[in-house]
């Protein structure tokens, strides 16, 4: 009988919150309705792309035949037998790990000193370290920077200065392609997340530096731990998450100046083995499989990021 009527209340507060939540909603459907264009869009050309790359991860799938459930064959093919996919794992967890953190930080440090300065010198700076990120083929500079023969600039230099004997293939010796690749990424690397740093330090109140100094801070660096950094944790996360897509989403760069495919696949990235399946070879069954596990990689480590950054400032 206590069972019954435990199981009777429950249902009946559950069809009461309901009953609430729907009255609510009604209440608010002018608001709903203002949000309802950037709701259909979201769903449209976020969740929807989602959902269906994942449900043809499932699949062998060509564009021109009927996909075919295969289960977690891709999932199988692409962790066991596919060596080029675990080196463009390697290759794309390098770049991440070098250029994911450092571009962050140079982001952030490069935000803070231009914030020291004039008004107008500060809207220059702003620009210059700006533009290398929407300059669409700007990249293509250190094509002729690391050219690979006694014309391209570094070669010329170095063999003036008499530190080599003759020329170096800097897009095309697997030992090198990795460390220009980084150097351009980086060089690449001041994006959103750097202007977002840019309006934060613009945001933070003033008056809580003056109520810093009295409560005991002394110096810059407990000024920035203690009152800054708290102050933009919505800037440091959006920050941090542009920071996860660029250095996993690594594509452009290294088709463009190690080539398509690159030497020994030496510049094989995550995006490009999954641009190779999908938009080469149709195999959109074995993309989607890539682009569902790239998907759930970036989700961790955004997780993982997320939880370092609640822990700034306490």
């Amino acid at each position: 009988m206590q069972k019954r009527s435990f199981i009777g209340n429950y249902a009946s507060i559950k069809r009461s919150k309901l009953s609430y939540s729907w009255d609510k909603a009604k209440r608010m459907k002018v608001c709903y309705l203002f949000l309802a264009p950037y709701a259909i869009l979201f769903f449209t050309f976020f969740i929807l792309p989602i959902c269906t790359s994942i449900f043809y991860s499932f699949t062998s799938y060509n564009i021109l035949e009927k996909p075919q459930l295969v289960g977690f064959k891709n999932y199988i093919n692409l962790i066991l037998q596919d060596e080029v996919f675990l080196t463009a794992v390697k290759n794309t967890f390098v770049i991440a790990v070098v250029t994911g953190p450092i571009g962050y930080m140079l982001s952030f440090m490069f935000a803070w000193f231009i914030n020291e300065l004039p008004k107008w010198v500060r809207a220059i700076a702003v620009v210059v370290f700006y533009a290398p990120s929407i300059a669409g083929n700007a990249y293509s500079i250190f094509s002729v920077i690391f050219r690979g023969d006694a014309y391209g600039y570094l070669n010329s230099i170095l063999l003036d200065l008499g530190i080599i004997d003759a020329p170096r293939l800097w897009l095309s010796n697997p030992d090198y392609i990795m460390t220009v690749l980084i150097i351009v990424i980086l060089w690449m690397s001041m994006g959103t997340g750097f202007l977002s740093f840019v309006a934060g330090f613009q945001g933070i109140d003033k008056s809580m530096y003056e109520a810093g100094y009295v409560d005991g801070v002394r110096n810059r660096w407990q000024e920035l731990y203690h009152i800054t950094l708290p102050s933009m944790k919505p800037m440091l996360l959006f920050g941090a998450i542009m920071s996860i897509t660029s250095a996993f989403n690594v594509s452009d760069v290294p088709r463009a100046l190690a080539g398509y495919p690159s030497t020994d696949y030496a510049a094989r990235t995550v995006v490009t083995h999954l641009f190779d399946y999908g938009f080469s070879r149709f195999e959109m069954g074995y993309a989607s499989a890539i682009a569902t596990m790239l998907f759930l990689v970036m989700i961790l480590c955004k997780k993982v990021i997320t939880n370092a950054l609640s822990k700034v400032g306490t």
